[in-house]
This record gives structure tokens, sequence and C-alpha cells, in this order.
């Protein structure tokens, strides 16, 4: 069994952006040099997360609409009374989906559907540089 694990950086807009880190986490596997094995994908920080879902213009105004539904960001929040930073509903929405996201690879691909990629959330309300670890474990 062998490890490996790299770091993706990407500059956020906050505000439940999304982007596309799926093609970031094949070249991480390809350079490994790994054939087969498990990928995590993970978030560091509370306010953000990983998803698989069909990167599309129609989705990509859904999924944040259905967020708001969820957490609203005008409801008060107790982490706000006592931060004021305004984004109590971004730690609400991190929280429900979670950080991070394991998948299999064979033959050096991660074993995605067709219309499914892998995708970071910035649940925050103001823009960040965001670090997103990914660790394969295999052979």
């Amino acid at each position: 069994m062998t490890t490996h694990h790299a770091k993706i950086q990407i500059q956020t807009r906050g505000d439940c952006d999304m982007i596309d880190i799926t093609e970031r986490v094949e070249d991480i596997i390809s350079k490994s040099g790994m054939s087969s094995g498990v990928c995590t994908v993970f978030c560091q920080g509370s306010t953000g997360s990983i998803i698989t879902i069909e990167y599309e213009e129609g989705l990509l105004k859904d999924f944040p609409d259905a967020m708001e539904r969820i957490a609203p960001r005008g409801t008060t929040y107790e982490h706000h009374l006592r931060w004021h930073d305004g984004n109590g509903h971004s730690h609400i929405r991190a929280s429900i989906i979670g950080p991070s996201l394991t998948i299999p690879f064979v033959n050096g691909e991660l074993t995605l559907g067709t219309w499914q990629q892998v995708t970071f959330v910035d649940f925050d309300n103001k823009p960040r540089m965001r670090t997103i670890h990914v660790m394969l474990v295999g052979e």
C-alpha cells in the first residue's frame, strides 16, 4: 500500500462560489504514478465543502438557491451575534454538506459518472484563498 498527498490552492469569490476541481484531482492521480486506490479530497476550513455535481449552468444556479432555502443568510445566527462576521449561514451549510469526499480510482482514473464532477463550494461571505488536500491510498 502506498500513499500520496498533494494540495490544491484556489482563490474563491465566496457566496456559494462553485469551482470544478476535477481536472486538478485527476492530474494529481496521474502524477502520483498510482493505478488503483481511493482518493480523498478534503477542504481545510469550516465554511467550504467538496461535492460531486453535474457542473452545468442550471445546477450552478439551483444548488446555491437550494442552500439559501436550507440555511438562509438573512436569518439570525448565534455565531454572528457572537463574532459579528455575518457568516453563520456559511458554517451551517458547510456542516450539512461536509468537508470531504472519497472516490475510488482504477487504472489511474477517477470512477466518476459521465456527468459527475468534483466541485469545491465556498459558502463563506467573502473571497478567500482556499487549500484543498488530496490524499491517495492505493498501489
